[in-house]
């Protein structure tokens, strides 16, 4: 009698065997990414990517909360015509707060044509109109959560639950940095952190090399930078030695114990950046003109001004991904007044990031990118009018632009429906966002994988598509 085997149950019968050992050491044997390091290259030493890269460093400005995109660059007039018109909602998308008796809200902003290229863009917008024909506005981003710590993972991890790697990370571990005494990822947070907080910018399952390093906005950046008093570097290094000396033996006879050798990098990184952070955040020297570009000069504005000069100065001297965050944009009532705030700290700022950069050459070779973690409703449950009316969370439609760093300069991609509720052209998922990033920086979403849990994960999860219309 003959028995035949068919290829699925001879791969589940591997599967309940010894063989599953065998069979994924093969599967990471084969994993080209992870395996072409040499045993003696530190894990950020610079590498190339898999395809010709357009730039080398993102500075990513993230608008916690959800900034509205009717309210920004996503002018609606049909809501003119139907401002406070009553209707009734309840659909798969909307939340409960969003559900029931709603009335449509207009934009309490005036809007004008910015540029040589006539990018639309809200009258709170007065510096960034400046430099509108270096922006891609994208009107396509479609999210998949309104609640903000899901939609943060999402945007930042392309997990909407969390404990996977940012996106800072992935590109620390396909990239490395050319800048051995500086992380490779660095997080320029508020003093609240966002929603979810430092699982926002974790390495997740990659190596601890490749976590987010957040420089503190109060205070000392880091701390202990400063070696305590009475200590030499000299003496730091003869400690460091001895340490090192310990844990090498304690390696020797746990060969596996990646954390302690990611922990042994660490003391070293922190002992260089000793010499070279306290030089770089200091943003003193920088002339007058350059400070008053910023914003420095005003109460308001200082705070992430200082941030985004920062960003400059860090990308300058070869960190690849930096991320400065500005919170305050979940604006459910007083649209006008919540919003109207978040421009004047964040205007100026950012239009003095992108002129700086384009002034230094470096624009070109810097991808900045603008966003939150989703968009706002055309509609709102409160019968305010003027001043009480705001909008609840949008997944389906959000504010999104680039600038610099290989995408179409003056360019607007996409578009939303005429109420803003949904985009419905180039409406693609926040993973294909992801691998268009990577793709700018030289990095193939389907190649940069890692082994984890029995199967290669990376950063789009399922596999995503560069937008095209993005890319110059």
């Amino acid at each position: 009698m003959t028995h035949s085997i068919h290829r699925r149950a001879a791969l589940y019968g591997l599967g309940a065997t010894l063989g599953t050992a065998a069979f994924n050491s093969l599967l990471q044997a084969d994993d080209e990414w992870s395996t072409t390091r040499s045993p003696d290259e530190p894990p950020l030493a610079p590498r190339a990517g898999h395809l010709p890269a357009k730039a080398k460093a993102v500075i990513y400005l993230y608008m916690a909360g959800g900034p509205s995109h009717i309210d920004t660059f996503d002018p609606k007039p049909k809501l003119d015509e139907l401002h406070l018109q009553e209707f009734t909602r309840k659909d798969k998308f909307a939340s409960a707060m969003a559900s029931g008796k709603r009335y449509f809200i207009k934009s309490p902003f005036r809007f004008h044509r910015a540029g040589e290229a006539g990018i639309p863009m809200c009258n709170g917008f007065r510096h960034l109109s400046n430099v509108a024909d270096e922006l891609c506005v994208y009107r396509g981003c479609v999210g998949e959560s309104i609640n903000h710590p899901t939609a943060n993972y999402h945007m930042n991890t392309g997990n909407r639950f969390g404990g996977d790697p940012a996106v800072g990370s992935w590109v620390s571990y396909g990239l490395g940095t050319p800048n051995q005494d500086l992380p490779s990822f660095v997080v320029l947070p508020e003093v609240n952190f966002p929603q979810g907080g430092a699982a926002n910018w974790s390495n997740g399952f990659l190596p601890a090399h490749y976590q987010g390093t957040p420089l503190r906005p109060k205070g000392s950046p880091i701390l202990d930078l400063e070696p305590p008093e009475g200590v030499t570097r000299e003496v730091q290094r003869s400690n460091l030695d001895l340490l090192a000396t310990l844990n090498r033996g304690h390696a020797e006879r746990h060969p596996h114990h990646d954390d302690l050798a990611a922990r042994m990098d660490s003391y070293e990184l922190a002992f260089r950046m000793q010499a070279k952070v306290p030089e770089i955040v200091d943003i003193d020297g920088e002339p007058e003109h350059v400070h008053q570009m910023y914003g420095l000069d005003d109460p308001e504005s200082h705070e992430f001004a200082r941030r985004c000069l920062l960003a400059r100065r860090l990308v300058e001297k070869g960190v690849r991904f930096v991320q400065i965050y500005a919170g305050g944009w979940d604006s459910h009532d007083y649209l006008e007044r919540s919003h109207s705030n978040r421009f004047r700290i964040v205007d100026k700022p950012i239009a003095g990031l992108i002129a700086d950069l384009r002034q230094r050459g470096l624009l070109d070779e810097t991808l900045v990118v603008w966003s939150g973690e989703f968009g706002r409703s055309p509609d709102n449950g409160i019968r305010g009018g003027g001043k009480r009316a705001g909008r609840d969370h949008n997944a389906t439609a959000m504010p999104m632009w680039f600038a610099g760093g290989g995408v179409k300069a003056g360019h607007v991609v996409g578009a939303t429906d005429e109420l803003g509720g949904k985009a419905v052209e180039v409406a693609r998922p926040i993973r294909d966002v992801h691998t268009t990033i990577l793709d700018l920086l030289g990095l193939d979403d389907a190649k940069l994988t890692y082994f984890h849990a029995g199967r290669f994960k990376q950063l789009s999860q399922i596999g995503g598509q560069v937008i095209d219309e993005i890319v110059a």
